[in-house]
Parts: structure tokens; C-alpha cells; sequence
């Protein structure tokens, strides 16, 4: 059974960062691309960053280019977030996603696994 799992998530004074994992168990991401999306309330789930499975390209949505850097680790089947100069506006619960093709995408219908989320709250 394919599980992702989030963490490091939770609350934070703007301006702050914080730093979330996807730690990836049952199937191997190395050979994917895997992403990072966020749902805030009374919105749709929309798309913050991707990467592919070398590290060799990364896309980010305008609203955190600059400010967040998605990485990931292979050997230990991680993904990572890291979050800087936060806003009160990328309050949401965070989600890892991970997709079986072979390019880092920002479609949402991409990806086929998703975590169940970790909660960032940034406060002003």
C-alpha cells in the first residue's frame, strides 16, 4: 500500500518559515516527479511546486516563487518543502503528490498518490 505522509507543519508568525517532509513508503518515487499542493478553506486545491525525479527542473506557482524551494531526497524517498517569508495568506493544509509519469507537471490530475495533509496556519 502506497502512503504518503506529511509533516512539519503548523503555526507561524508571518515572516517565519517553517520546513514540511512527505516521507514516501510502499513504492519508490525516484524514478517520478512529485509536488506540493495546498488547499485553504472555501478554495480549490491548487498547485505550489513540482519537481522531477533528477532535481533538474523545479516549477513553482507565482504566489511562492522566490519564497519556497521544494527539494527532495531519493535514497530516502522524501520530498521537502521549505518555506520562507510567510503570509498570512499561505495559511492551508499542505499536500504531497505523487505522480507515475515521467514530467514534472502542475495539473493536479497528474498526480496520482496524495497525502492526507499537515496544517500550516501563518499568523499576522
Amino acid at each position: 500500500q502506497v502512503q504518503l505522509v506529511e509533516s512539519g507543519g503548523g503555526l507561524v508568525q508571518a515572516g517565519g518559515s517553517l520546513r514540511l517532509s512527505c516521507a514516501a513508503s510502499g513504492r519508490s518515487f525516484g524514478s517520478n516527479p512529485m509536488g506540493w499542493f495546498r488547499q485553504a478553506p472555501g478554495k480549490e486545491r491548487e498547485f505550489v511546486a513540482s519537481i522531477n525525479w533528477r532535481s533538474t527542473s523545479t516549477y513553482y506557482a507565482g504566489s511562492v516563487k522566490g519564497r519556497f524551494a521544494i527539494s527532495r531526497d531519493n535514497a530516502k524517498n522524501t520530498l521537502y518543502l521549505q518555506m520562507n517569508s510567510l503570509k498570512p495568506e499561505d495559511t492551508a493544509v499542505y499536500y504531497c503528490a505523487g505522480s507515475t509519469g515521467a514530467f514534472a507537471t502542475r495539473a493536479r490530475e497528474s498526480y496520482s498518490y496524495w497525502g492526507q495533509g499537515t496544517q500550516v496556519t501563518v499568523s499576522s
